[in-house]
């Protein structure tokens, strides 16, 4: 396995380093959690909305193709121009040439996961395009020049302090200003400007339509349908697993989705786009990236049912005391580690092992992907592909060994007990991590199965 810059535990190291932020961080994201209970709880049919739409996307992922020609037959019927980008490289030449056809050297982006995972501002910026990301929480990040360390929330790991002093080094606002309301209004004085003067707008795709060619766009702030309704030029990029057959799914997906994320009965906007006005281009590309791949393991290709909610995140008890950015993967958290992987093991497979494998992750996904489930395959998958470091693979057969014979598994757990009583110095040491932050309790005489033996016939 070649080193990654920081694998993830290297960089929860370095993000637990403050202990108050931490808990701060852990304790805000346990509340959108719980905003999320409260507001399923509202909806006897929440179950029910759960199956369908885990059958709906059954459906999609048996039906890939057919949809996705149909979805591409109709859009072009509507007047859109359709694009196809084989990979990540392929989807930011095609931006840069619909830029550059139109002499454009300034677009404004809503928020598009996809984009952040196909490095586009960074591509698009060395070849002469300034990108504004006109979501805030895209915006905060991007004037930090970082990425987004959550795919719904992407500024949650800064307080509202790390904001004043952000705003005032780029927007003049008042020094150690913190009130939401003054910092917001900044920042919409900020964007307005760039709505009005850019020409292009690059907007995600939340569902595509098969059976209409149209698409929505969900977003709590409405800057999707600014950038694109006064834009001469609209680009949507879409992963190709954001397909749906029908309008009347909608429905369905729409209830979960905002529920899911942040607790709300529904995203704030749900714009939805079917035709460019009079006068105006429209361009969708459907982004494969790995896709395809993902799509024939069959382990795996569940998590393709994914629609960004981010629930797993939330509720996640590695990702909210490690933050979004030790995942260093445009998609973090439960969610991120089962889909980086395909994307390049070598470079992802300390992901899958950023998990204690509790399993709420899956039970908050609204379409029910098995996350922890493939969490462990995908361990096992690196495992045997040699990807993991040489002392994990070693603690992995040792641990083997030790498990799968009884009366081995007894006598270490003997020896164990008594090293940790005679000379803990062995194990509690600068040389075992386990030992950083916690303390171990006394180590009972007996294991509970010695206990169990002994008192069955009192």
């Amino acid at each position: 396995m070649s080193k990654t810059t920081m694998d993830h535990a290297e960089a929860s190291v370095a993000f637990n380093k403050d202990e108050s932020y931490v808990d701060w961080h852990d304790e805000t994201l346990w509340f959108v959690r719980q905003k999320r209970d409260r507001s399923s709880k509202l909806l006897p049919e929440w179950e029910q909305l759960r199956n369908t739409a885990s059958q709906i996307k059954d459906y999609v992922l048996s039906h890939m193709d057919e949809l996705l020609l149909s979805f591409e037959q109709k859009a072009k019927e509507n007047g859109v121009h359709v694009h196809w980008a084989y990979n990540a490289a392929e989807h930011n030449e095609i931006v840069l040439g619909l830029l550059n056809r139109n002499r454009i050297t300034k677009m404004v982006k809503s928020k598009s996961m996809l984009t952040e995972e196909c490095h586009m501002n960074e591509f698009l910026s060395q070849n002469g395009i300034e990108v504004i990301d006109t979501d805030l929480g895209e915006r905060i990040v991007q004037l930090r020049q970082e990425p987004p360390s959550h795919i719904v929330l992407p500024a949650i790991h800064l307080k509202k302090k790390d904001i004043g002093d952000l705003f005032h080094e780029h927007l003049g606002t008042d020094a150690g200003a913190t009130d939401p309301q003054y910092l917001a209004e900044a920042a919409r004085q900020h964007l307005r400007d760039k709505f009005l003067t850019r020409r292009a707008a690059l907007t995600g795709v939340n569902f595509a339509i098969a059976d209409t060619g149209g698409f929505v766009v969900a977003t709590n702030e409405g800057n999707a349908d600014m950038g694109a309704h006064l834009a001469d030029i609209h680009i949507a990029s879409m992963g190709f697993e954001k397909i749906i057959p029908r309008q009347e799914h909608l429905g369905v997906f729409l209830r979960l989705l905002a529920r899911s994320a942040t607790g709300q009965p529904v995203t704030t906007y749900n714009s939805h786009f079917k035709k460019p006005r009079d006068g105006q281009e429209m361009h969708i590309i459907i982004v494969d990236n790995g896709r395809t791949a993902q799509l024939g393991r069959e382990d795996f290709r569940n998590s393709l049912k994914c629609i960004r909610c981010g629930a797993c995140m939330n509720t996640c008890p590695v990702y909210r005391r490690s933050g979004g950015h030790s995942y260093h993967n445009a998609v973090a958290g439960p969610i991120g580690s089962i889909l980086a992987p395909n994307l390049d093991m070598t470079k992802n497979a300390d992901l899958p092992f950023a998990s204690t494998l509790c399993g709420s992750c899956s039970n908050v996904c609204p379409v029910k992907i098995d996350i922890h489930d493939q969490l462990y395959k995908w361990r096992q998958v690196l495992a045997k592909g040699g990807y993991v470091p040489k002392a994990k693979e070693a603690g992995i057969k040792a641990m083997s060994a030790v498990l799968s014979q009884p009366r081995f598994y007894q006598w270490s757990g003997k020896l164990g007990r008594s090293v940790m009583r005679i000379m803990p110095f062995m194990v509690n040491n600068q040389l075992n991590p386990w030992y950083k932050n916690r303390e171990m309790p006394e180590p009972p005489k007996e294991s509970f199965r010695d206990w169990y033996v002994n008192n069955r016939r009192k």
